[in-house]
């Protein structure tokens, strides 16, 4: 399926597949099939091995010691335990393909594009630690289809080299996700209001990938403009693995989902017109009424013309012209007061 995630009408939502699949590729598809029903637009792969990615070594550099949830793991070890095996990913897109789901993913390296391409992948992601990747962006972005990247690891000119990048092959098809990179990121260092910087400063389509725990950011970013969110998906948190803490079930992703579809709903646009319920609210607005008898030729006071509810009278905002003001007619409390009542309206 053709894929316009940068031009959707809604809120794009891609549930994360990531190493939550068990080493199971039943588990996989069934994934997939509750994405779908979670109310996901989308699942995302990841496409690598361990050697495409790293090296097998247990020297200082290779081993994890960052403070995360995969502290005393080499690297090697970890993407061996997360990644999801090339000889799945045609029964996966296909899986997608049959129940109306988009399925993209994130490639490592230029074989990676290779072998995504040959599947037909509507788009890519560029993860935080490929931002960096220059020689793989400019590939990816030949491709000419749709390229988000995260900003997890970048700093502002990592950001402008690598859009720089992409739009240097003639794509404009970009989208840039606020991300942290901590597993699982502290609510506190979301840092959401980056998102609205991120589409003023870059001019391109925002959103957020998301690492906390629960969905409270993924909501919220709706509120600054994300137009993309991703969110880390699992069958059943029993089946474990690296990215399991913060991930959503199906019950919570789906909650995610709603939740952001009311966001949207609630923002709406800049509209500063009444709606056919606002105008008939404004029944209940102050308007002038007569609240005392007022005979041929006597004044309007303030005792017996007052700003009241309803609002079917005249505007309040001509008490002043007509306190001090004959009436030339009798008028009874409660009628409406209107600008034909006085002698001498002036306006």
């Amino acid at each position: 399926m053709e894929l316009d995630i940068l031009g959707a009408e809604k809120v794009f939502i891609i549930a994360e597949l990531s190493a939550n699949h068990g080493g199971s590729l039943e588990i996989a598809q069934e994934t997939i099939r509750a994405a779908k029903r979670a109310g996901a637009d989308a699942i995302k792969l990841q496409t690598y091995t361990p050697d495409t990615i790293t090296l097998n070594s247990n020297k200082t550099d290779f081993l994890i010691n960052h403070e995360t949830i995969w502290d005393g793991q080499t690297l090697f070890d970890l993407y061996k335990e997360a990644y999801t095996p090339w000889e799945w990913h045609a029964a996966l897109f296909q899986v997608a393909s049959e129940i109306g789901l988009y399925c993209f993913s994130s490639p490592f390296d230029i074989s990676a594009v290779d072998f995504l391409e040959k599947l037909g992948c509507p788009a890519y992601k560029v993860a935080s630690a490929e931002i960096t990747d220059i020689p793989l962006i400019k590939y990816i972005s030949s491709k000419g289809k749709p390229v988000i990247i995260s900003t997890g690891m970048a700093d502002e000119d990592d950001i402008k080299l690598a859009l720089e990048t992409v739009r240097k092959t003639g794509n404009t098809q970009i989208g840039l996700l606020k991300c942290t990179s901590s597993y699982p990121a502290p609510l506190e260092e979301a840092n959401l209001i980056m998102i609205e910087d991120l589409e003023k400063r870059f001019g391109v389509v925002v959103g957020l990938s998301d690492h906390t725990l629960g969905w409270v950011a993924p909501v919220v970013s709706v509120c600054f403009g994300a137009r993309i969110i991703e969110k880390h998906f699992i069958l059943d948190y029993s089946i474990g693995g690296p990215d399991v803490s913060f991930s959503l079930d199906e019950k919570n992703f789906s909650e995610m989902v709603s939740a952001i579809r009311a966001a949207e709903l609630a923002i709406g646009k800049v509209d500063y017109s009444l709606t056919p319920k606002m105008r008939k609210s404004r029944d209940f607005s102050r308007s002038l009424y007569v609240v005392e008898p007022i005979k041929f030729g006597e004044y309007v006071t303030e005792k017996n013309v007052r700003s009241i509810r309803p609002g079917y009278g005249l505007h309040p905002r001509y008490f002043e012209l007509v306190i001090g003001k004959k009436v030339n007619r009798d008028l009874e409390k409660g009628d409406r007061f209107k600008l034909d009542f006085i002698t001498t309206p002036k306006i």
